[in-house]
């Protein structure tokens, strides 16, 4: 009988041990990981802030305030190379720095930062075969974490009143910071929709993409989309089905 208790007991405690692990394994890739990934992202703009005049959307003019804090991606690049640019979405966690790498190893971000080195978060990345500064489809993934790091936060755009809060997204490369606008939401597949296609021989042809995009969208946002000549598609996974990917277009 005491043999049996012993047992018992002994099994309880492996059990609550078992429980504590798995209770800090949770927060440490829910809470510790993603603050220190923010944090990371934080005190990269911090280390390379570009000046004030320099941080204008296209066309500004000079002394107004921007919306959005730029960084002086020349020095932030001499240092990391793979930087492409940097993405913001005013009101939601992302606003991270941008990376690509090469055809050889397309998702080599995938599970690494800027510094390279391993993450659970990855990074945002630019599909190898876009250019940043110059692509009419700016491709860019990213992980969609539960803790609302990288793209984690990109479903919610299913909700038209987070669209309608969160419409204008930030890019900024080497040539400056562009402001986009938010145009269609889609909840599709590789099959169903090209969000890969990266290269359009003409201003028609990027248009088809975009109104196919809006004729598969989760809701009509009624944005006016005619004479587009820059996109961005921002993709992260989705779970309804095999292969299924939440794909935002926004257009500049």
């Amino acid at each position: 009988m005491k043999q049996k208790k012993s047992r018992i007991s002994l099994l309880k405690i492996f059990l609550l041990l078992v429980m504590i692990v798995c209770f800090g394994v949770f927060c440490y890739e829910m809470a510790w990981m993603p603050y220190q990934n923010q944090k990371q992202a934080e005190e990269l703009k911090e280390e390379f802030p570009e000046e004030p005049e320099e941080s204008l959307n296209d066309g500004e003019s000079a002394g107004k305030e921007p919306e959005v804090a730029a960084v002086d991606l020349s020095a932030l690049r001499e240092q990391y190379p793979d930087v492409r640019g940097w993405l913001t979405i005013p009101g939601t966690l992302v606003d991270y720095p941008v990376l690509q790498s090469s055809e050889e190893d397309p998702e080599y971000y995938l599970k690494r930062n800027y510094q390279g080195e391993w993450d659970a978060n990855g990074g945002l990345f630019l599909q190898w075969n876009c250019s940043a500064e110059d692509g009419p489809n700016r491709i860019i993934y990213g992980h969609n974490m539960n803790s609302g790091a990288m793209f984690g936060n990109l479903g919610q755009y299913e909700d038209a009143a987070f669209w309608a809060a969160h419409r204008n997204v930030f890019f900024q490369t080497e040539k400056g910071l562009e402001e986009y606008a938010v145009v269609s939401v889609l909840k599709t597949d590789i099959r169903k929709f090209p969000f890969t296609k990266a290269d359009f021989p003409d201003v028609a042809s990027l248009q088809e993409y975009v109104e196919l995009a809006k004729s598969q969208e989760v809701f009509e946002t009624g944005e006016n989309v005619a004479e587009c000549n820059s996109v961005l598609t921002l993709v992260t996974c989705a779970y309804e089905w095999n292969g299924a990917r939440t794909v935002v277009i926004a257009t500049r």
